[in-house]
This record gives structure tokens, C-alpha cells and sequence, in this order.
């Protein structure tokens, strides 16, 4: 349905919202407090607006209300301005969510063991939300998800209230764009692009975020903004198997991928630079493809692009793997037994998510083989319980010179600038490196890269 033919709510609720959101007096509700929504509860009391978070987990409530943070680019000083200028709630109480007058919904979308599309939490969050929802209020759903679920899944769940979306209330779908450790783009200088299920929800949507944050740019519906959101993850889904394959094909030739890239990026023209790695992390490109493909089957079609990268990028752990043995026989050693110390269990360079990171397939595949394992990540102190995964609990080692002499190899998965290279290489008897992270040691003949 588009937004035309969509009955419309009185003029005056939603004169209402938007006058509220001009004078900052509307509290914004955001339910997950993770990666998106903390530094989306920092973009909007930033801009003076308060907040009220929600979590079903009570252990980030409690750490929350008493100005502590479990998120690095997040630190305590924000929890506790926000707190100081009671601009910031927090709580596990979804009876409250009647309260504020917008909610923005950062849920995961994780997929199922069959690679599904799993809304579990998604379809939790509306079925609370239909429980207290009241006339007035805008819902938009941030969590990244295939195209039509904002108006197939969430609408309907959100009516069984009673009211009717587009007439009693507001729904809009508006894609979370983060990038933990990159300090040129906070949530709040991000463009934000908008689809909703009606012309009101949609001003009252763009009047929200551009009151937050660096632009907006609204689309036609809310399947243009969901497709929007997908097609980005694609994108470097796509290209990182590219370059993954590239990877393989060039080590077999004893080409050096990293030099054959860093050749071409000089074009200025026709090529954006994307580079290989030990598999896929984070919440997004290891998952969100996969969104669209299931999506695809439903209807009898294909997503040929998006199956093969996938297929390509899930092996490259098990490469990796195949590589560290070939490259320990050259020191008469297998797999099994060898220490091997594993450096950054984070998903990338210089943050604390471990979400979806391939170390944790490593490591799995290591232990599997035999291997005597450690890690070491200055961000992540103790390895983190993982939901697929069946790793032993651990704690980071410090890479002092005498630690790192003990070990057969270090295998480098994540390339964070906290790690002294230098010394790593100098002080270890192999270095495996995944990320090109040692380019600029001088000492070479202990560095294999994969």
C-alpha cells in the first residue's frame, strides 16, 4: 500500500507530535540499549531532547542509571552527563512504554540456525510496545530487516491494540547506520534515510531526525528504506568476497594481494578499495545479505550474488586455518599442540564488539585441531560467551616478550593499533597475519600472510 492510499490520522495529532519534537518537550524511547541505541539516545539529548531507554536486560539498566557504560566510543562521562542534566531513564519495565511519545525499536536481527531471517525480538518488542500503546505516538523500527516487514510484520502486531497504524498512531522504518570506532561518523553525523507507512508518520519521522542529526533523506515507503538499508550491507558483502577469493587466488601465485589493491586504489576513478580478511564480523554484512536472499526464495527467485559471497566469505576461516597449518610445518610442527596465541577476538580494528567475529570460528577450528590456544585483545578482557560458538571461558594475555617467545605462532585476526608490532614480530617465532597489519615492520622472514 502507498502512502496515498493509506488512511490518514487527524491533522491535530499530529500537529501535536510535531510541535512537541520543535520544542523538545517529546521524550524519545529507545528500546535496545546496544550499538545503536546508546549512541542514538547520545544524538538526541545531545540536541536536547530527553530519553528513555529500554532493555530487557536489567544488568545494563542498572550499570546504565549508575553512569556506567559497556561500550568503549561510549564512555562514562556521556552516561553520566546525560544523567546530571536528567535528560536520560533507563529501564527493563515494558508496561512504561506508553510513556514516551516516540519509540525507536534497535532490536537484533540475527538469523536462525537454518540462516533465516530470525524477528524473534523484533516481534517480542511489538507485541510489548501493542500492550500500552496509546493514541499519538510514533513507532519506527531501526533494526536492519528485509523489505516489507515494517508494514507485514510490525503494523499488524502493533494493531492487535486496537488502534489502527496511520490513523491512531505513526509508523516509520528508518535504518541504523553505525560504525563503532570511527571517529569521523557519530550517530549523529550520519544522513538518516526514511520511509513510512503514511505522509504524517513520514514529516513527523524527517522532523525527528533532522532535529538530531547530519541530514535526512526521506523515501517513497517504508520498503524503499528497508531495501535502502540492505543494499548497502550487499555492497561490501559483495566485494569483500571478491577480494576473499582475489586472496586465495594470488597466494597460490605468490602475488601479494594487499600490493595488487593498494596498486589499484591509485585510480581515481571506477574503484573503491575493499580488503580481505580471516571471514566476516559484525552485526551487519555477515548477516543482513541474507535478509534479501531468503526474502528472494519466498517469491521463486534467485539471489545468486548474494548466496555465492557468502559462500565465499564463510570459508575463510577454515582458509585461514589450512594456511596456519602449511605455514607451522615449516617448522616441523602440526596443528595439534602448538600454542598459538590468537590476537583481537573483536570484529574490527580498535572496538569491544565481538559480534559475529570470525576469531570465534578460529578459535573453535583451533581447538578442534589441538592446538594449545590464548588470546589477546586489549578491548575484549574475557572472552565473551557467544551464542553458536563452545569456547572454554579465557582471559587476554599480555604480549610481554617472554609470553610471546612461548608460543609457536601468532596469528593475527584482528589488526587493532593498540598492538605493538614490532615487538610482536621480534619477540614471536611465526606471526600469521590476516589484515596486513605488519606491512610496516622491517624484520619480514617471521611474517606468512593469509
Amino acid at each position: 500500500m502507498s502512502i496515498a492510499e493509506t488512511p490518514q490520522p487527524s491533522a491535530s495529532a499530529a500537529q501535536s507530535l510535531l510541535d512537541s519534537i520543535a520544542s523538545r518537550q517529546c521524550n524519545v524511547g529507545v528500546i535496545g540499549l546496544g550499538y545503536v541505541g546508546l549512541p542514538l539516545i547520545d544524538a538526541f539529548t545531545s540536541a536536547g531532547f530527553s530519553c528513555t531507554g529500554f532493555d530487557v536486560d536489567a544488568t545494563k539498566v542498572d550499570s546504565l542509571l549508575s553512569g556506567k557504560s559497556y561500550i568503549k566510543h561510549i564512555g562514562d562521562d556521556k552516561i553520566t552527563a546525560w544523567l546530571d542534566k536528567k535528560a536520560f531513564d533507563a529501564t527493563a519495565d515494558m508496561t512504561r512504554l506508553g510513556e514516551p511519545d516516540v519509540l525507536l525499536i534497535c532490536v537484533p536481527t540475527p538469523l536462525d540456525d537454518a540462516r533465516d531471517p530470525d524477528l524473534r525480538y523484533v516481534v517480542g518488542t511489538c507485541e510489548a510496545i501493542a500492550k500500552s500503546l496509546r493514541p499519538g505516538q510514533l513507532v519506527v523500527l531501526e533494526s536492519t530487516t528485509y523489505p516489507t516487514t515494517t508494514r507485514d510484520v510490525m503494523v499488524p502486531i502493533l494493531e492487535q491494540s486496537g488502534l489502527k497504524a496511520g490513523v491512531d498512531f505513526f509508523v516509520a522504518y528508518s535504518p541504523e547506520r553505525e560504525d563503532p570506532g570511527n571517529p569521523d561518523f557519530s550517530a549523529a553525523g550520519i544522513p538518516k534515510v526514511v520511509g513510512a507507512i503514511s505522509e504524517e508518520s513520514l514529516e513527523i519521522a524527517k522532523k525527528l531526525y533532522e532535529s538530531a542529526v547530519a541530514g535526512v533523506v526521506p523515501v517513497s515507503s517504508c520498503e524503499v528504506a528497508e531495501a535502502a538499508k540492505v543494499l548497502e550491507n550487499i555492497y561490501r558483502a559483495v566485494n569483500i568476497a571478491l577480494v576473499n577469493e582475489l586472496k586465495t587466488i594470488f597466494d597460490d601465485m605468490d602475488i601479494d594481494v594487499w600490493e595488487v589493491i593498494n596498486a589499484a586504489k591509485t585510480k581515481p576513478f571506477g574503484f573503491q578499495a575493499f580488503y580481505p580478511g580471516p571471514g566476516l564480523g559484525g552485526h551487519c554484512i555477515p548477516i543482513d545479505p541474507f535478509y534479501l536472499s531468503w526474502l528472494a526464495r519466498k517469491q521463486g527467485l534467485s539471489a545468486r550474488f548474494i548466496e555465492l559471497a557468502g559462500e565465499v566469505n564463510r570459508a575463510m576461516p577454515d582458509y585461514v586455518i589450512s594456511q596456519s597449518a602449511k605455514f607451522l610445518n615449516e617448522f616441523q610442527k602440526p596443528i595439534h599442540g602448538s600454542k598459538i596465541c590468537l590476537l583481537g577476538v573483536a570484529y574490527k580494528k580498535d572496538v569491544d564488539d565481538p559480534r559475529e567475529s570470525p576469531s570465534f570460528e578460529l578459535m573453535e577450528l583451533l581447538l578442534e585441531l589441538g592446538a594449545d590456544l590464548t588470546y589477546s585483545d586489549p578491548h575484549v578482557p574475557n572472552l565473551p560467551e557467544m551464542r553458536h560458538y563452545d569456547l572454554p571461558a579465557m582471559q587476554s594475555q599480555e604480549l610481554t616478550p617472554e609470553f610471546l617467545s612461548s608460543q609457536d605462532a601468532v596469528l593475527i585476526a584482528t589488526d587493532h593499533t593498540d598492538f605493538d608490532y614490532e615487538s610482536i614480530v621480534k619477540h614471536s617465532p611465526l606471526v600469521i597475519d590476516t589484515r596486513n597489519a605488519t606491512a610496516s615492520v622491517t624484520d619480514r622472514t617471521k611474517i606468512r600472510k593469509c
